[in-house]
C-alpha cells in the first residue's frame, strides 16, 4: 500500500473508534503539507466535525493523537484550523523507498479480463495531404492518453479513422489527371503522401486562378464565379461516379491511397504511435447510411422536400442536423455514425474517446445525441477529448495553400536542431556515430513531444522548436539528460562493485525524504491524469520530479559517501528515480537515453 493509502485506513479507523462514525478509506484523500507548515501529509477533518460536536482544532488534535499512539508510522502531529497536518516517521519512508525499487509497476495497475473496455481514437487524417503540425498535436496526446489509461487499468483499444474520401480527395486525383503527367512517388522521388499534397494545393492554384478569370470575363464577383466552375464542377462529378463505383475513378483512388497510406506509416513509426485497429471512411459511410435510413423509418430523422435527410434536434436545444444530402450523397455526421456502428460490431466498448480539436465541439455534442437515440449504449456518454490549436511564431498554418507545417519536416528540423545544441554543448564527446545519431533522434523528438504534451491540451498553444531543445528548463532534454546522469551515477556505483546493503534503520535527511515522497505520489498523479485525461500532469510532475533530485544531487554526495547505508540509501533513490522518469516519459511516448 502507498502512504496515503496507509493513512487513510488508519483516520477511518480514528474517526469510527472516536466518534462512531463509518468512513470508507477511500473518500480519505490526504494531501500534500503546504511547504509553510510543518508535515509531510495533510488531512481535512471538517467532515467529522459535525459528529464529534467539537470545533475543528479539537477533533483535528484528537484524530492526531490517536494517529501518534496507534499508526507506526505517524511521527507527530500538528492542527492549523481544520487541517491536521501529519510528519510520517522518518526511516518509515525508507520502506516506501524500499517498496518503490522492488516493484517494477510501481504506479501502474494491470487490467483485467473484466476492466472497462476504452477506445481511444486519434490521428483521423485526409488522404489529400501529409501529416501537420496539428496532427502532430493529436497523434501524440492520443498515443498518451491511451498509456495513462492503460496505466490505470483500463483494457485499451487505439484506433484511427481514414477519411479516404470525399471532394477533398477527388480534388488531389483531378489535378493527378489534369497535370500530372503519370508521376509516382519514386518517379518524383516523395513519400506518397507528400506527393498527393502537392497535387492538393496545385488544384487550389488553378482553381483560384479560374474563379479570378470568371470573375473578370463575367463582370461578376468571386463569389458569383464559384458556382460557375468548371473545375469544382469535374471534382464533383467525379465524386459522384466515385459513390457510383466507376471502375476507372475507383482504380485511380485506390492506387493513389496507397501511395499515402505507405507515407503515413513512416511518419507515425517515426512519431512512435501506432494503432490496434484501423477503419476507413469509405468503408464506414455506407454503414452510416444504413443507420440513417434505420433513423428515418423509426422517426428519430426525417426528409425534407428535396430529398435530404435530416435531424431535428431542437428538444436538445440545438438545431436541425443534415445526415444526407439531397443527391444522396453522406457528411462527416453519416460516416461517425457508420464507424460507430463497426466498431461497436467489433469491440465491447465501454467508453469511447475522440481526441479532436475544439473547432469540432458541436460536432461531437451532436453525434453524442444521434448515437444515443441510434441505440449505442456508450453514446450518451461518449467523450470528445477537445483540445486546443497549436501554432508556430510565424502562424497559423493553412494546408490548401502549401504553407502548412509538415509533420516529417518538423521531426527532421527537430532531430537537426538536437544535433547542434548537444555538439555545441559537448554532450556528444566520445560517442560512436552511430550513437550520436540514436541520441539526437531520442532529444530532437523528446523535445518535440515533451513541449506539446506539457501543456494542459484544452489550451491554444505556440510551439517554439528553439525553446523546446533547450537542456534548461520546463524541456524534455532537461529531463532526458537528468535520466542519463542518474544511470551513469549507477553504472560507476557497479563498476565500484558496491554491494546493495540494509538502508532501513538509515534516517533520511530532509532533502530525501522529499525526493521519496515525490516518489511515493506518482501512483496519484497516474490516476489523476487519467481522470482528467491531460498527459500534461504527467509531464509537468515529471519536470518537478528530476528538479528535486537534481537539487539533491547538488548537496549530496553518492558515490563518494562513506557510510554504505547512507550510501546504499541514496543509491536507491537513483534508482527509483530514474525508473519512475522512465515510466512517466513512456506515458508521453518519449524514450530517455542511458548515456549522454
Amino acid at each position: 500500500m502507498t502512504i496515503e493509502e496507509i493513512l487513510a485506513q488508519a483516520v477511518a479507523k480514528a474517526v469510527k473508534e472516536l466518534y462512531g462514525v463509518e468512513t470508507a478509506a477511500e473518500a480519505i484523500v490526504p494531501q500534500t503539507t503546504r511547504k509553510e507548515y510543518e508535515g509531510n501529509l495533510t488531512i481535512v477533518v471538517f467532515p467529522w466535525v459535525k459528529a464529534a460536536r467539537k470545533a475543528p482544532e479539537a477533533v483535528g488534535n484528537e484524530i492526531g493523537q490517536w494517529l501518534v499512539e496507534n499508526e507506526p508510522a505517524i511521527d507527530r502531529f500538528n492542527v492549523i484550523k481544520g487541517f491536521l497536518n501529519l510528519v510520517i516517521e522518518p526511516t518509515f519512508w525508507n520502506s516506501v523507498l524500499h517498496h518503490i525499487v522492488e516493484t517494477p509497476d510501481y504506479g501502474f495497475t494491470e487490467a483485467t479480463e473484466s476492466s472497462p473496455l476504452v477506445m481511444v481514437e486519434y490521428s483521423s487524417p485526409n488522404t489529400n495531404k501529409p501529416l501537420h503540425l496539428g496532427h502532430v498535436r493529436n497523434n501524440l496526446l492520443g498515443y498518451s492518453l491511451s498509456q495513462i489509461l492503460k496505466a490505470c487499468g483500463n483494457r485499451v483499444v487505439k484506433t484511427n479513422i481514414v477519411n479516404d474520401r470525399g471532394i477533398h480527395i477527388c480534388k488531389s486525383m483531378l489535378a493527378w489527371l489534369k497535370w500530372g503527367d503519370g508521376v509516382t512517388p519514386e518517379k518524383a522521388g516523395k513519400k506518397g503522401d507528400h506527393l498527393i499534397g502537392d497535387f492538393y494545393v496545385l488544384f487550389d492554384k488553378h482553381y483560384k486562378a479560374e474563379i479570378k478569370e470568371i470573375a473578370k470575363r463575367d463582370n461578376i464577383s468571386e463569389e458569383e464565379a464559384e458556382k460557375r466552375s468548371p473545375l469544382m464542377e469535374d471534382a464533383r462529378e467525379m465524386l459522384r461516379r466515385w459513390e457510383a463505383k466507376d471502375p476507372e475513378v475507383r482504380k485511380l483512388w485506390a492506387m493513389m491511397n496507397e501511395w499515402v497510406y505507405a507515407g503515413f506509416d513512416q511518419t507515425y513509426k517515426r512519431m512512435g504511435v501506432d494503432f490496434d485497429k484501423i477503419y476507413y471512411e469509405s468503408n464506414t459511410y455506407l454503414e452510416g447510411k444504413e443507420k440513417v435510413m434505420e433513423g428515418l423509418e423509426k422517426g428519430i430523422m426525417f426528409r425534407k422536400e428535396d430529398g435530404s435527410v435530416w435531424a431535428d434536434l431542437s428538444d436538445a436545444g440545438l438545431d436541425q442536423k443534415l445526415l444526407l444530402r439531397a443527391d444522396g450523397t453522406s457528411v462527416y455526421m453519416t460516416q461517425d455514425i457508420g464507424t460507430a456502428k463497426l466498431r461497436y460490431q467489433d469491440f465491447p466498448i465501454d467508453k469511447m474517446i475522440y481526441v479532436v480539436g475544439n473547432e469540432q465541439n458541436y460536432h461531437f455534442q451532436v453525434l453524442s445525441i444521434l448515437l444515443d437515440r441510434l441505440g449505442f449504449k456508450w453514446g450518451k456518454d461518449l467523450v470528445h477529448f477537445s483540445y486546443g490549436m497549436v501554432e508556430l511564431p510565424e502562424g497559423k498554418m493553412k494546408s490548401r495553400e502549401g504553407t502548412v507545417v509538415d509533420a516529417d519536416d518538423l521531426m527532421e528540423e527537430m532531430v537537426e536542431g538536437a544535433r547542434q545544441v548537444s555538439q555545441e554543448l559537448g554532450k556528444l564527446d566520445g560517442l560512436t556515430a552511430q550513437e550520436i545519431d540514436e541520441i539526437c533522434e531520442t532529444v530532437g523528438l523528446g523535445a518535440l513531444k515533451y513541449f506539446l504534451l506539457k501543456v494542459d491540451p484544452r489550451k491554444n498553444m505556440l510551439f517554439n522548436p528553439k525553446e523546446s531543445i533547450d537542456f534548461n528548463g520546463n524541456t524534455g532534454p532537461f529531463i532526458q539528460y537528468t535520466y542519463a546522469r542518474i544511470r551513469s551515477v549507477l553504472r560507476k556505483a557497479a563498476e565500484q562493485g558496491f554491494d546493495k546493503v540494509d538502508y532501513l534503520r538509515v534516517t533520511p535527511n530532509e532533502k530525501e525524504i522529499e525526493l521519496i515522497q515525490a516518489l511515493a505520489n506518482f501512483p496519484s498523479v497516474v490516476s489523476e491524469a487519467g481522470r482528467t485525461f491531460s498527459p500534461a500532469l504527467v509531464a509537468n510532475y515529471t519536470y518537478d520530479l528530476v528538479k528535486q533530485f537534481n537539487q539533491f544531487y547538488h548537496d549530496y554526495s553518492i558515490l563518494k559517501e562513506e557510510d554504505k547505508a547512507v550510501k546504499a540509501l541514496r543509491l536507491a533513490l537513483c534508482e527509483a528515480t530514474a525508473s519512475t522518469v522512465k515510466k512517466a516519459m513512456g506515458l508521453l511516448g518519449i524514450s530517455v537515453p542511458e548515456r549522454m
